[in-house]
């Protein structure tokens, strides 16, 4: 599939008289795709029962004459002020049992039936009105699941909907308290309906009623997700599809995407560094315009994971965003470099947001392609050259990267819920293994840890793995592949309870971790090899082979053959030396790169991209600060 480019729209937000100008400067931008529809409930029904199409009709024509593909969202993510008279109890409630009140968006609980039905229904009459449209070439549901801490609601709907689920579940209240071990603390129920939501108890609710409340709340995403999915389904046959967030991890992603058929996201490089990732004063000044130089592909690779390699980028930035603490705007170059990363990435779309910055409201600080006055902003003039780019150039081809990295959004729930220590984050333990390989200069697949195929991968790591799911022991095996496990990857039960032994318990290799600890900053443990453990640190004994040590002796990698276990935390100098040993057993060439500077290779090319402030020459090529070059892959 030929790459294109899109952008975001809202014709409800400006003057009719305008639309068919801002149609003919997007075709003239290069851009082939507009998404439209995804806030627009109140105009599209104003008063319940009363539905206003004339308006939707026009704006799709205008921007189909022009020449461009629409994406119609659903608009669930902003019910009307006139639903809350109707379903006066649809709200969700925050950790306080505080409602979340009208007044801005997401204020919905996903376990609310009657909101769900009226989604559905939304959903159904959209499609009716448009599903046989030919201007309408995909579907988004719902917008940003999860933006605004918005998975979990502890509403009375939520609280009724858990206690259904948990006995579905369990199927016995005995059951349920010996998998949660009740008898402590004389926690046990005689009944589901005494359960209540775990939030609000004096101290720590029970690790495992946590954790069980996390599972329902992804359900409930992936139930909400697929009613609309149901709705619109035979109605249509364009693609249906979400626009995930980065580092939300509150429902499983992997679950969700079993009912879509494309993955996207959005992608806000300069606002995630400053709002979403760990890093030194000094890191994030190198990166202050550029934005961090894994997040984005760390997100690219995860969500090429779900849809068969099908996914998009349905936001991306092209300036200032206004919800960061700190908005600085993009260097010259990098909303190109973001693009094309995205392509190289597999990408068949990547979409800015938003054609043109409103003047008003909770985003009117959030720039677009356009400013407010409807002159060009500087993003603009890098979407063009893009446009030209990918038409010039043959199509970038995918091919299956060397190495896997096992992901497990119930992992991140486990870890939250009994973290052991301030800095243990799965998802931070997840970006710096990421990132380690990519200073290596390795493309990475991210795949979910229940993946039954793993043939064909030269290494494998699946560090914070809370439990082992059924069979990866044996697909691990046949993969033939260099593995890493851990640290902490399989020490405890499905419901939060420690495996005994104390994992990881895999066929064939005789190691127990008999402690654990968890380190303060400026705690480091050091290695014989150089670097040290910090965040987290285990106690490991058995008769698997060590590889490496700390300097007080004891052993930090142990393994059988192809399979390895890491018993720490590692810090960047000890992950480079760890990613080397590694590479060099599973025969895997590595590229020592300049700092700034990622590769990606696909079937056809070799990608490179310089987020740093000086010129790079790699690979008989000279890489600008914010620059992106390419060249034939080898062989």
């Amino acid at each position: 599939m030929k790459r294109t480019l899109g952008v975001c729209y809202y014709p409800e937000h400006w003057p009719e008289d305008i639309w068919a100008d801002d149609a003919a400067a997007m075709v003239a931008a290069g851009l082939t795709w507009v998404r439209i529809g995804e806030f627009a409930w109140s105009r599209l029904e104003p008063k319940p029962g009363h539905f206003e199409f004339d308006w939707l009709d026009r704006a799709i024509a205008t921007l189909a004459d022009a020449g461009l593909k629409i994406i119609l969202g659903t608009p669930s993510a902003t019910p009307p002020r006139w639903m809350l008279d109707r379903f006066p109890d649809m709200l969700a409630h925050d950790a306080t049992g505080q409602p979340r009140k009208f007044g801005s968006r997401r204020h919905y609980c996903h376990s609310h039936d009657g909101y769900r039905d009226a989604a559905r229904d939304m959903a159904a009459i959209l499609g009716k009105r448009y599903g046989r449209d030919p201007h309408i070439h995909a579907w988004q549901i719902d917008n940003e699941y999860g933006c605004h801490d918005t998975v979990r609601s502890y509403s009375p709907a939520a609280r009724h909907a858990f206690r259904d689920w948990l006995a579905q579940q369990y199927q016995s209240i005995d059951a349920l308290n010996r998998a949660w071990g009740n008898v402590f603390w004389s926690m046990e129920y005689a009944s589901f309906d005494d359960i209540d939501l775990p939030h609000q108890t004096v101290t720590q609710a029970n690790p495992a009623h946590q954790l069980a409340f996390r599972r329902f709340a992804s359900d409930q995403v992936v139930q909400w997700n697929a009613a609309q999915v149901a709705a619109l389904r035979p109605l249509t046959d364009a693609p249906l599809l979400h626009n995930y967030m980065g580092r939300v991890l509150d429902f499983d992603h992997f679950a969700l995407a079993r009912d879509l058929d494309i993955a996207s996201w959005d992608s806000y490089p300069i606002g995630f560094l400053s709002d979403r990732l760990e890093g030194d004063a000094a890191h994030k000044q190198d990166y202050l315009q550029q934005g961090d130089p894994d997040m984005q592909a760390f997100h690219h690779d995860l969500y090429r994971g779900m849809n068969d390699g099908r996914w998009w980028v349905m936001e991306q930035q092209p300036g200032p965003v206004n919800w960061a603490p700190y908005n600085p705007a993009p260097r010259p170059g990098m909303v190109r470099l973001w693009t094309w990363e995205a392509f190289a990435h597999g990408a068949e779309v990547v979409s800015y947001f938003r054609w043109r910055q409103a003047p008003f409201a909770q985003e009117q600080m959030h720039a677009g392609l356009m400013r407010p006055d409807n002159t060009a902003a500087p993003g603009l003039a890098e979407a063009r050259p893009v446009a030209d780019e990918i038409a010039q150039m043959p199509d970038v081809e995918q091919v299956r990267a060397p190495v896997a990295l096992l992901f497990d959004y119930a992992s991140a729930w486990a870890w939250e819920v009994l973290p052991q220590g301030a800095d243990f984050d799965y998802f931070r333990l997840m970006f710096e293994t990421y990132r380690a390989l990519r200073k290596q200069g390795l493309s990475i697949d991210i795949l979910p840890a229940t993946a039954t195929d793993l043939a064909g991968y030269r290494l494998i790591l699946a560090p914070g793995l809370a439990t082992l799911p059924d069979g990866l022991a044996e697909v691990l095996a046949d993969s033939g592949a260099t593995c890493l496990l851990g640290p902490r990857t399989g020490l405890v039960t499905h419901d939060l309870s420690i495996t005994l032994p104390f994992g990881p318990n895999l066929p064939g290799l005789d190691l127990t971790v008999t402690q654990v600890e968890s380190l303060p900053p400026g705690t480091a443990r050091p290695a014989t090899v150089g670097g040290a453990v910090h965040h987290w640190a285990e106690t490991l004994e058995g008769s698997a082979q060590a590889s490496m040590t700390l300097t007080d002796g004891a052993p930090l990698l142990m393994g059988n053959g192809r399979l390895h276990y890491l018993g720490g935390w590692p810090d960047p100098d000890l992950w480079a030396r760890i990613i080397t040993l590694l590479a060099n057993r599973a025969k895997l060439p590595l590229s020592n790169l300049p700092d700034g500077l990622r590769l990606r290779d696909t079937a056809t090319h070799q990608f490179g991209f310089n987020y740093g402030l000086e010129p790079i020459d790699w690979n008989g090529k000279t890489i600008p600060p914010s620059g992106v070059n390419w060249w034939p892959a080898k062989g």
